[in-house]
């Protein structure tokens, strides 16, 4: 009886090894999938060597070079104060990143939450969902702005604020894919030999889900970084002075004719990393799904 149950083990582990290679190997092939992956590694590594990489210090100001345009001293340009655009570009790619992580993360965990105990419990369902529905009902940037001038201009609160923007999205998506699992014959089955609700949800429902889940997630972080551009270019975002992109674009609107550089090379950023949160999100899409070749 050990024995087979070794095997069968044994047999598991070797199917499960045979997935993950077949999903890498899916990945890989995806060429725009492994350029958007490059791309967000590339920012991470930015995001964190930020001290090393930076020519300068992000706050330092030399007034006489104000409105320098790029060249050998400034690649960027220097702002209206005369820092370095580069280094706070740099940095700003750390603000970026910290508050993608943070938004993505936060409203995976609370979106499967809610998703998973709306879909369970039909009394909770309608409930859930009803205030969903409302927060999505209301455009993003506006929601986020309402709840910014209720919570302060904060980097911990532009957080939270872009969470309670997306966890809606996120327990949508939750939702409809526990629906189609709870429906499935062994979740009958567990039920019929007495397996509690928590054991169902969290050991049979929940890791059935991780893949739209997952990619859900890669676009929130996506939409949460220019969410926080868009915050801070309107001046209700991460405080000034600390650098980030959407600071950088506020800073550079008012100078647009004689300093360009001020909005070119942040929007240039948040572009890219936009587009390689993206194009991620479309690879590891087509990696999960059992569908795709």
């Amino acid at each position: 009886m050990e024995l087979q149950m070794e095997q069968m083990n044994e047999i598991k582990r070797a199917l499960q090894r045979e997935q993950r290679q077949l999903m890498l190997r899916k990945f890989f092939r995806n060429k725009l999938a492994v350029i958007g992956s490059s791309i967000v590694l590339t920012l991470v590594l930015v995001a964190i060597f930020a001290d090393v990489i930076a020519p300068q210090d992000p706050l330092d100001m030399v007034v006489r070079d104000r409105l320098t345009p790029p060249g050998s001293k400034y690649l960027f340009g220097a702002d209206t104060f005369g820092r370095d655009v580069l280094s706070r570009v740099i940095h700003g790619a750390r603000v970026s990143m910290l508050v993608g992580t943070c938004v993505g993360l936060s409203s995976m965990v609370f979106g499967m939450l809610i998703g998973l105990y709306a879909c369970y419990y039909s009394f909770l369902d309608n409930v859930l969902m009803r205030i969903c529905d409302g927060l999505s009902a209301i455009p993003s940037t506006l929601l986020a702005i309402a709840l910014m001038a209720v919570l302060g201009s904060t980097a911990t609160n532009v957080i939270v604020a872009m969470s309670i923007v997306y966890v809606p999205r996120m327990a949508r998506v939750s939702r409809a894919a526990a629906m189609v699992v709870k429906e499935q014959t062994y979740i009958e089955a567990m039920r019929a030999t007495g397996a509690s609700d928590s054991r169902i949800i969290w050991r049979h429902i929940a890791p059935n889900i991780l893949s739209p889940v997952i990619v859900q997630a890669s676009y929130n972080f996506a939409n949460s970084i220019i969410t926080e551009a868009a915050l801070s270019f309107l001046g209700v975002g991460i405080p000034v002075p600390q650098p980030s992109w959407g600071n950088i674009l506020n800073e550079g609107k008012s100078v647009i004719t004689t300093g360009w550089w001020l909005i070119v090379f942040p929007g240039a950023a948040t572009a890219l990393a936009v587009l390689g949160l993206n194009i991620l999100g479309d690879g590891l899409r087509d990696m999960l799904d059992p569908h795709t070749n």
